[in-house]
């Protein structure tokens, strides 16, 4: 059965992304073993941390989830997609990324080709806004 997302739900919450901090944060990150292991394999990071975080809430959540998968070892495409795939798994479509610099029209071309959603990117001078628009299919 083929689950697809044609508008962002109302109720969803909006994601917003500072991306400088987390890469300045990652930049200052004394990194244990584990960091490691979620640095290479982020999405097991994500899973694990966000079951064992029940605690706090959404918006506290996806800020220490967006922590471990921005790094400054990879592109910044990957690192977008990498938020966009975060802010997907806390049920939100709408999100707002504040860049230090415009995004190139291939950069932007990258991240939708790279991204397993389809998705609407609107760039106004340094904030990317994206909308998930579609999931993928379930075969």
């Amino acid at each position: 059965m083929a689950e697809s997302r044609l508008v962002p739900d109302a109720r969803s919450e909006k994601a917003s992304f500072d991306y400088m901090e987390y890469l300045s944060a990652s930049c200052k990150k004394q990194w244990s073993f584990l960091d490691a292991i979620f640095g290479v394999l982020p999405f097991f990071g994500m899973v694990l941390r966000s079951r064992t975080s029940q605690e706090k809430s959404k918006q506290d959540k996806l800020k220490a989830l967006a922590l471990q998968v921005v790094s400054t070892q990879v592109s910044d495409e990957t690192n977008i997609v990498r938020l966009i795939e975060l802010a997907e798994q806390q049920n939100m479509y709408s999100i707002d990324i504040h860049l230090p610099y415009s995004l190139t029209e291939e950069q932007l071309t990258a991240i939708q080709l790279e991204c397993k959603y389809l998705v609407q990117l609107t760039q106004k001078d340094e904030h990317l806004t994206v909308q998930i628009l579609q999931m993928p299919s379930q075969q």
